[in-house]
């Protein structure tokens, strides 16, 4: 019969555990011990210089950004987007993701009023480009204070005379607006405004009151308000006004359809048919 194997006890210690290290052995050992008590050494010394902020050098003046603008210029997508957007300006043909690396450059070689003194000077060029600059370098959630960026932001809308130069801006100004819902007192003004593109401004700058899951009581108001301007603008003539609210109507079902719904029962028939649809297109 087979022997029944059982579980091995623990193993006992035997002389040869007792024994001395030799020498050379013993040596070897303590030079890994030195080799590696300087690695680690080495290892949080690296790490404590890569801390250290890199210096990027002294704010750039107005004539700096231009300069780094002029530099990406493309003669021929300019052409291709001159010829698109349409407005009586100059355009380098610089793609966006450029223009963004540019501004985050300065941005943080900037203090809040440097950024708004830069981006003041950049949209006074009239270049296409360096309206889009001037606009991102204010586009942010936090900026404190942001009562210059807020003014100068408001000070854009009656100059807007085109689509992309306009929503740039009015994303800077709807940080601003959330930063301080109180300044939609300001923005109620432009509903009613001869000036197109600042009626449009009112909807593109309150866009982020559609995309409330769980909005506050205040919130409630604002998104109201809203809707009564769009009530207001319903028969609104001008194509970018009916598609500014369709597009308020349309990011709002995503959130809140029953209040698209019942907006569209009420005052839908006042749209265009094409603004209706595209109002209603997720419901």
């Amino acid at each position: 019969m087979a022997r029944k194997r059982g579980k091995r006890g623990p193993a006992r210690p035997s002389a040869a555990d007792y024994a001395p290290i030799p020498s050379e052995e013993e040596a070897r050992l303590r030079a890994e011990a030195v080799a590696y008590a300087n690695s680690d050494a080495d290892y949080e010394a690296y790490h404590e210089f890569e801390e250290v902020a890199e210096d990027l050098g002294p704010p750039p003046s107005l004539e700096d950004a231009l300069y780094a603008l002029e530099a990406w210029a493309d003669a021929d997508k300019a052409a291709e987007m001159a010829a698109y957007h349409k407005a009586p300006r100059r355009y380098l043909g610089i793609a966006v993701p450029a223009i963004d690396d540019m501004v985050g450059m300065w941005r943080e070689r900037l203090d809040v009023a440097g950024r708004v003194a830069l981006a003041r000077g950049l949209w006074d060029s009239d270049i296409h480009e360096a309206r889009v600059a001037a606009a991102k370098l204010l586009t942010q959630a936090r900026l404190r204070p942001d009562a210059d960026a807020w003014d100068l932001i408001a000070g854009w809308v009656p100059q807007f005379d085109a689509w992309a130069v306009a929503d740039h801006a009015a994303k800077a100004g709807s940080k601003r607006l959330q930063a301080d819902p109180a300044r939609i007192e300001t923005i109620a003004g432009w509903v009613h405004s001869d000036h197109m593109w600042s009626r449009r401004a009112a909807f593109v700058m309150t866009l982020p009151w559609t995309k409330q899951n769980h909005p506050k009581p205040e919130d409630l108001a604002i998104r109201e308000r809203v809707l009564g301007w769009a009530d207001d603008l319903s028969q609104d003539p001008d194509w970018f006004i009916q598609k500014a609210i369709a597009w308020w109507l349309r990011e709002l079902s995503k959130h809140d359809a029953p209040r698209v719904r019942a907006w569209l029962d009420e005052h839908g028939a006042a749209l265009k048919p094409s603004a209706r649809k595209e109002a209603a297109k997720y419901l």
